[in-house]
């Protein structure tokens, strides 16, 4: 063999190789680019979101009450797809709490954000305070800055407060305060003023007594200040000049939960059927609510003895939720009308179909369904950056198993019996994900799945000849 030959020969043999190279990069490329779709953020896969206001700031673990608008949204049985989501789309571990256990219910105390203000001495000319806040979105504080409207003699010091409570969506019963130790006893009285624009204000406490006592070792401290009214932002001003504590925590006391349970009532619409020669009547549940009790409603006086049944599929079977009880209704003159207490089931039912059968006939009015339900909480633990929104509705996403009981245990063990998440607020209007074809279900084999399997098959193939060629190279003379 010539010379020129061998290089011809040794040229080809490097362009091959060259071209294998680029060939396995490219498959190399296209495995990353399908595991990364494949790996995609979940939230694109649900139907819509709702923004979570946050009632008090870095308070690491939050409870969320679940509205009707989130119920109708989400498909799953178990409420798997609601999930909360942090502002880069991860998400977060989160639970979905019984309203009834003691870790889902509201806190009656909240840390809230305060600032000092400069105050001035009424001899000095009764000058007014100026303020110029930088507020979020939600109407929180962000940046303040304070000034008087008075001569340059009047005389500043410390004392007043500026408390931003703007987050609440709660009823504001007091104010808590707490401050360092003084080297003297201490005593003040302070007057509560509330604005909602930080510049028109309102009384809501006159005037209070602060006071920290000491005396053998005994510490005598009143710090809580009650409110007649409620606003966006409160100022406590001093009623005489005077230095003033040196403060450290101000909380939001609220209002405490009403005695009895509140409950949400869905009013179905249904359709007649004659079973076994009986009056029956069906009804589709527009969601996942968890169902606890039921009542009838028929125009004008009635009393019938009904049975409800419920199943998940229409061609399921029905199994028996309550009954037969007597709902009954009687007209007591004008509009006022008494009427029986509704049925209890034995156990909160998500089922979307419902029948009412009737032991006597009804007539040709179609009774109106009503099922009682109580919102459950989601209670989540914050990671990443806000802002954080609350999903749900998907076919194909779900959110998966974390110990939040057994956190929210511990961390009531380290910081008292009285430590509740924090609250969180759902927006009034959500925003759009995927829609409602996040509710379709994927496909079995979807062309992702195929897709890599092809290029893994396809590869191997590459591999193999490409080492059946180099083999061939060798033998070559």
């Amino acid at each position: 063999m010539s010379p020129q030959a061998g290089m011809d020969g040794q040229g080809r043999r490097i362009g091959a190789s060259r071209r294998w190279r680029r060939v396995a990069l490219l498959l190399s490329l296209g495995l990353v680019l399908i595991q990364a779709a494949a790996l995609a953020g979940p939230r694109e896969d649900y139907a819509r979101q709702w923004p979570l206001t946050l009632g008090q700031a870095d308070a690491g673990a939050y409870r969320v009450v679940l509205d009707e608008a989130v119920y109708r949204q989400a498909g799953d049985h178990a409420l798997a797809d609601v999930e909360v989501f942090n502002a880069a789309g991860q998400a977060l571990p989160a639970a979905v709490l019984s309203p009834a256990q003691p870790l889902a219910q509201a806190p009656r105390v909240l840390a809230l954000p305060w600032f000092p203000l400069p105050a001035n001495a009424p001899a000095a000319g009764g000058a007014d305070i100026r303020l110029i806040a930088e507020r979020n979105a939600d109407g929180s504080i962000l940046r303040i800055e304070a000034g008087m409207d008075a001569p340059a003699a009047a005389a500043q010091a410390g004392g007043q407060w500026l408390v931003d409570a703007s987050r609440l969506r709660e009823p504001l019963r007091a104010l808590r305060l707490d401050w360092e130790a003084p080297a003297q006893p201490w005593q003040a009285g302070y007057r509560v003023e509330g604005s909602d624009d930080l510049r028109d204000w309102r009384t809501l406490n006159p005037g209070t007594t602060l006071l920290d006592l000491q005396r053998d070792g005994e510490r005598l401290r009143q710090g809580r200040i009650e409110l007649d009214g409620q606003a966006r932002y409160l100022r406590l001003q001093p009623l005489r000049p005077g230095p003033g504590p040196q403060l450290t925590v101000v909380s939001a006391e609220l209002a405490p939960p009403p005695a009895q349970a509140q409950w949400q009532w869905l009013e179905i619409q249904g359709q007649r059927r004659r079973d076994a020669g009986r009056d029956g009547f069906e009804f589709v549940l527009p969601g996942r609510f968890p169902v606890a009790r039921a009542d009838v409603v028929l125009p004008g006086n009635s009393a019938v003895e009904w049975t409800l049944h419920s199943r998940e599929d229409a061609d399921a079977a029905w199994t028996w939720r309550a009954g037969p009880w007597m709902a009954w209704q009687v007209e007591a003159g004008g509009d006022a009308r008494d009427r029986s207490e509704p049925a209890t089931l034995a156990s909160v039912v998500r089922d979307r179909h419902w029948r009412l059968s009737a032991s006597t006939p009804v007539g040709d009015a179609a009774p109106v369904l009503r099922l009682g339900y109580r919102p459950e909480v989601a209670v989540f633990l914050a990671q990443g950056a806000p802002p954080y929104a609350l999903a749900a509705g998907s076919a194909r996403a779900g959110r998966g198993e974390a110990p939040i009981p057994a956190l929210l245990e511990a961390l009531r063990r380290q910081r008292g019996a009285d430590w509740q998440p924090a609250p969180a607020y759902l927006a009034d209007a959500p925003q759009e994900l995927a829609g409602d074809a996040a509710l379709a279900p994927r496909r079995e084999h979807d062309w992702k799945g195929w897709l890599l399997w092809s290029l893994l098959v396809g590869g191997a193939l590459m591999v193999a000849l490409l080492g059946l060629s180099l083999l061939r190279q060798r033998g070559e003379p």
